[in-house]
């Protein structure tokens, strides 16, 4: 939680006019209230209208979220019992001893011993997250891959820069050879106890900043980092089938860790080329686009359609029409679990762009012998 000094000297619910047990309903109709009353727009120019705005909102903030509000209750009660309260040059308005900013996360956490340690104030707020392992980032990368490298897998690489272990001590941050030590003024805990009479809080360890550990010699690559940026290729296993677009995710190939903590996961973006003949249909399904001649529609044909593997014989019905779909099963993509899609075949029936004289003549005289309108419905 963000330091919040003010907490200890402003009546929040004073601000927004309501009582200390008002329920959520309330403060938020007395918030919309007064946040038109005095919203900016309402007021150009009006700078104390504006101070005002900024005090409602930062009250509603407090009080319309739950765990905020009950922190604040807490730290309200505490203010008024008098704890925490002590002369000093930091002394904050009501007599209240801190010097810079409060941070109620630290201060709750060792008056109520959250975490446990035996009062001891370990693994209190922020204090404990900042030495604690740290999961890596995620990272995304981006892979173009041959259409029929998708439709049957591939086991390839993928190359980026990012964040990684150091190559030299493998993520220690000691020089090869060595190791990280123990912090000897916090025993490993990363934080160490301060007494303030009757409570007890804590603070990170000045000497390890938190991590527990204190390297004696550090790697001279990543100077006791742990981690560099450089060029890295990953593995990464394609199935079969993969769409345009389709993620990948690599385990823990992502961004290394800190203080210990696991990688990230790396995901990869797959684009697949497209195929000159053949598309796409859902996961498993393949189209193809086959030309028939006038005649063969007319009076019906077996041609040949391209498939994956061999092609197969379809037989054309006579009479078929532009656009005509037929399906030819277990011709698709094949996937891992050894469901095979099927192959829809289209037919598009070829019109010349050209003719010369003889086959002008052929045609005027089938379009003599078909005398039907076909439009006749039409007029």
């Amino acid at each position: 939680m963000a330091p919040q000094r003010e907490w200890f000297d402003t009546d929040y619910y004073s601000v927004l006019g309501v009582s200390s047990d008002a329920t959520e309903k309330d403060i938020t109709r007395a918030y919309r209230k007064l946040a038109k009353q005095y919203h900016p727009d309402a007021n150009p120019g009006n700078a104390s209208a504006e101070e005002k705005f900024k005090d409602i909102s930062v009250a509603n903030d407090v009080l319309s979220n739950t765990e905020k509000r009950t922190e604040y209750d807490e730290v309200r009660r505490m203010a008024a019992s008098g704890a925490h309260r002590g002369p000093g040059p930091g002394q904050g308005p009501g007599g209240f001893g801190f010097e810079g900013d409060l941070d109620l996360g630290d201060l709750l956490g060792g008056l109520f011993n959250r975490g446990g340690g035996g009062g001891r104030g370990r693994g209190t707020g922020r204090q404990a997250a900042r030495h604690a392992p740290q999961r890596g980032s995620d990272l995304e990368s981006e892979i173009t891959l041959d259409f029929l490298d998708a439709v049957h897998g591939i086991t390839t690489s993928v190359s980026f820069t990012a964040e990684a272990a150091c190559s030299e001590c493998n993520g220690s941050g000691a020089a090869p050879g060595t190791a990280p030590q123990m912090c000897t003024e916090c025993g490993g805990r990363g934080e160490i106890a301060m007494n303030q009479g009757m409570f007890s809080t804590s603070q990170v360890c000045p000497v390890c900043h938190g991590r527990g550990a204190v390297i004696v010699d550090p790697c001279p690559r990543c100077h006791g980092g742990g981690t560099e940026v450089r060029r890295r290729d990953v593995k990464v296993k394609i199935p079969a089938g993969v769409k345009d677009g389709q993620r990948i995710k690599v385990a823990k190939r992502g961004a290394a860790g800190r203080n210990g903590g696991p990688a990230g996961d790396l995901y990869v973006v797959v684009r697949v080329h497209a195929h000159e003949i053949f598309g796409r249909k859902g996961t498993r399904d393949l189209t193809v686009n086959v030309p028939i001649t006038f005649a063969e529609a007319t009076l019906g044909a077996n041609v040949k359609v391209p498939t994956l593997g061999e092609p197969v014989t379809l037989k054309v019905k006579a009479g078929t029409q532009p656009g005509t779909l037929q399906k030819v099963k277990g011709r698709g993509i094949a996937g891992s679990n050894g469901h095979v899609g099927d192959l829809f075949v289209t037919f598009d029936v070829v019109v010349p762009t050209k003719v010369d004289r003889e086959q002008r003549e052929t045609v005027e005289a089938l379009a003599g012998a078909f005398p039907d309108d076909p439009r006749a419905e039409m007029h």
